[in-house]
């Protein structure tokens, strides 16, 4: 009976000993600690939100926040301020002493200023802006020099409009107002509305017009559409709408063959190209029609 009973003290103390296996909702947290996102959240986001929170208990305070502001602007404001930042001079290279001072005028930067307050864009902006500036290039040099390169436009037309007389470049671009026509009398003259905008026409014309010499005076814009060829003792060559430059080679080689503008002639009417029409002047359709009437009582 000792033992049988020994037996069954044994069996009872390990029935009652505690299961080493975890329970189910213990093990569901350690499962759900084990997950990438969950860790990730607890190592990363838990000291992020700490962090932010205290950073918004401390910047609810308008006092902290305007010291905080107060300290960004002071550091700022004495990086920006640094000798090695400040633009002390400007330098203009290529434009001409009246040129020079309307850069400066237009600019108007009241030196010296930090580099970190020049718009480079809006300076180079405001210069190209000006009649005779063609194109301008603005950079920071060592030194704390504010280089200004700039291209002046060239005149190379004088153009009489109802507004007076102006130069223009190549290109039909207004370079300044022109007083008098003899500030540049080599200068070739075109007039009439419109004839800036046909400024590179023009020029090809007057290339083509050379070998007439001094004989011509100019050429003038008619209708906004096409030109006259003004010359000397009144006469005008007509030319068409279209290919206006083959129209006076044209008249230009008969001319040399025939002296045909050596003529008492008025008006040489190429408008339509296809035809060449020429008009006398007054006096000499007098004289032919006088000759006519001789010519008609001699029978």
């Amino acid at each position: 009976m000792r033992a049988l009973t020994s037996r069954r003290s044994k069996a009872h103390a390990a029935e009652n000993k505690a299961d080493p296996a975890p329970s189910r909702l213990k093990y569901r947290v350690q499962r759900w600690m084990l997950t990438p996102g969950i860790r990730m959240g607890l190592r990363v986001g838990l000291p992020v939100c700490a962090i932010l929170a205290a950073a918004g208990g401390y910047l609810a305070s308008e006092a902290r926040r305007d010291h905080l502001v107060g300290l960004y602007t002071e550091a700022r404001a004495a990086f920006e301020t640094r000798p090695e930042f400040m633009v002390n001079v400007m330098a203009i290279d290529g434009a001409g002493e009246s040129v020079a001072t309307d850069i400066r005028e237009v600019t108007s930067l009241d030196l010296p200023l930090s580099s970190f307050d020049l718009d480079l864009a809006a300076i180079r902006d405001l210069i190209v802006g000006l009649d005779p500036v063609k194109t301008a290039a603005v950079r920071i040099r060592p030194g704390g020099i504010l280089q200004v390169d700039v291209v002046e436009r060239q005149p190379a037309i004088v153009w009489r409009s109802r507004d007076g007389l102006a130069l223009l470049d190549e290109t039909g671009a207004f370079v300044a107002e022109l007083g008098q026509r003899g500030l540049h009398p080599n200068l070739p003259l075109i007039a009439g509305r419109g004839a800036d905008r046909a400024a590179v026409e023009a020029l090809k014309l007057f290339a083509a017009a050379r070998p007439l010499g001094e004989r011509l005076r100019g050429i003038v814009r008619v209708g906004e559409r096409r030109w006259d060829v003004v010359l000397d003792r009144g006469q005008r060559i007509q030319l068409p709408v279209e290919r206006p430059v083959a129209a006076l080679e044209r008249v230009i080689a008969v001319s040399e063959v025939k002296d045909l503008l050596e003529r008492d002639v008025a008006i040489v009417d190429l408008r339509l190209p296809t035809r060449l029409t020429v008009r006398m002047n007054a006096p000499a359709v007098e004289d032919w029609w006088r000759i006519r009437q001789l010519n008609e009582s001699s029978y």
